[in-house]
């Protein structure tokens, strides 16, 4: 009995965590927006394959995905990969490398930046559409800025021309612990203005985020079709061995 009710308490805590919309990060906390991307979107994706290789790149590698599969899937030509997205490749079936050097980003950002292969997979695609617009104003950070999502972030804000500068307003409140007042994140105030408006903005995140969606698993459209079919078949299997069960135990009183 001891061992059910301990087993149940784990898997309460663990819907619990799961069904969280906010990620506490340090000190604040920051309700998380939802992403409505939809990888079925084929401009989007487009758009957002744009956007990843113009402003993410340079930086960010993408090792498990190749040129030539993301073309076919986003409906471009080899032209217009060569053109358009193959900036540090050679050959359409190359995978997606950063520009930058493993000693160029230690000696900048302290680390290399991570892959972006699975990040929305292993951080949740809603984390990471709220964390590219969470970046504010702080002038003691290396950068110049620091993010409400992951504080001390060594990452700058890539985006800020198009969005502008913000600032972040936290507010002290007292702990549920006792250990004293906490800073909690409230909103945030425009400092600069950027040369997108509000919704244009956020449609370039989307876009982005809609194509790192995609690059965590680009079979996911095909898998889930396949999914249908399968539950699909399911269902009328279980009718036929209803019927045959009936069948066959009809005569058994």
């Amino acid at each position: 009995m001891d061992r059910s009710r301990t087993i149940a308490a784990l898997l309460a805590s663990v819907l619990l965590v799961a069904g969280s919309n906010s990620w506490a990060a340090g000190d604040s906390a920051m309700e998380l927006a939802p992403a409505n991307n939809d990888v079925s979107d084929t401009a989007s994706l487009q758009r957002g394959a744009r956007n990843f290789m113009n402003y993410c790149s340079g930086c960010h590698s993408a090792k498990y995905v190749r040129f030539n599969r993301m073309g076919r899937d986003l409906g471009l030509t080899e032209e217009q990969l060569i053109e358009n997205l193959m900036f540090n490749a050679e050959v359409p079936y190359d995978t997606i490398q950063r520009t930058m050097t493993d000693e160029d980003a230690i000696r900048w950002f302290g680390k290399p930046p991570p892959d972006l292969s699975v990040t929305p997979r292993s951080r949740g695609i809603d984390y990471v559409f709220n964390f590219l617009q969470a970046f504010y104003v702080d002038p003691e950070s290396p950068t110049g800025v620091d993010n409400v999502l992951l504080p001390g972030t060594s990452m700058p804000d890539v985006l800020w021309e198009m969005r502008g500068y913000q600032r972040a307003i936290f507010t002290a409140h007292e702990s549920d612990s006792g250990d004293g007042a906490e800073l909690v994140f409230e909103r945030f105030e425009p400092v600069t203005a950027g040369n997108m408006s509000h919704d244009d903005f956020q449609t370039f995140v989307r876009d982005t985020v809609n194509f790192l969606d995609y690059m965590s698993e680009p079979a996911q459209l095909r898998r889930k079709a396949i999914g249908v079919w399968v539950l699909i078949f399911l269902a009328v299997f279980l009718v036929l061995a209803v019927m045959l069960k009936k069948q066959i135990w009809k005569d058994v009183s």
